[in-house]
């Protein structure tokens, strides 16, 4: 579990993180190694899932080494089937971070949710939607991992 605490927030405890793929996790169809160890790093705190539609056809390949349960998506509505995923394993208790239009409602319903701001971009709505945006996926991790960065930005 991952125990978040901010000053007029209370606290927030994360069992589960809930992670789109393309252009969150992975920038082009790859997942820097760095990105690797620390969801790795999260899994010993928390379970890992990463959802995706597998657009690229190569998201075991990419997911190899990566502690995570892989969760592909068949519906036509990749966006409503990520928010009823994180509903389904228990939104107070999940953090959720993505950055396309259908990640928006899925990081709104989480406890935390996160967007990434990355070189493929974000959408706005989900942007709006987040608790805190990171330029790249490294910081969010980072921010999961230290808990003086979770008290400094979500202080109120």
């Amino acid at each position: 579990m991952i125990k978040i605490e901010a000053p007029g927030l209370g606290t927030r405890k994360i069992d589960n993180i809930v992670f789109d793929l393309n252009g969150t996790l992975a920038v082009d169809g790859r997942i820097h190694p760095k990105t690797r160890d620390k969801i790795n790093l999260l899994a010993k705190r928390s379970c890992i899932y990463v959802m995706t539609a597998d657009t690229r056809g190569n998201c075991l390949d990419v997911l190899r080494k990566v502690k995570a349960e892989i969760v592909t998506i068949q519906e036509e509505d990749t966006g409503a089937a990520k928010t009823d995923f994180v509903m389904k394993i228990g939104s107070k208790r999940t953090a959720a971070i993505g950055n396309g239009y259908n990640d928006r409602l899925m990081v709104k319903e989480a406890s935390l949710g996160i967007c990434i701001l990355g070189r493929e971009g974000a959408s706005s709505e989900t942007m709006q939607n987040s608790d805190v945006i990171f330029p790249n996926i490294l910081d969010a991790l980072d921010f999961l991992l230290k808990p003086l960065r979770q008290k400094a930005t979500l202080r109120r």
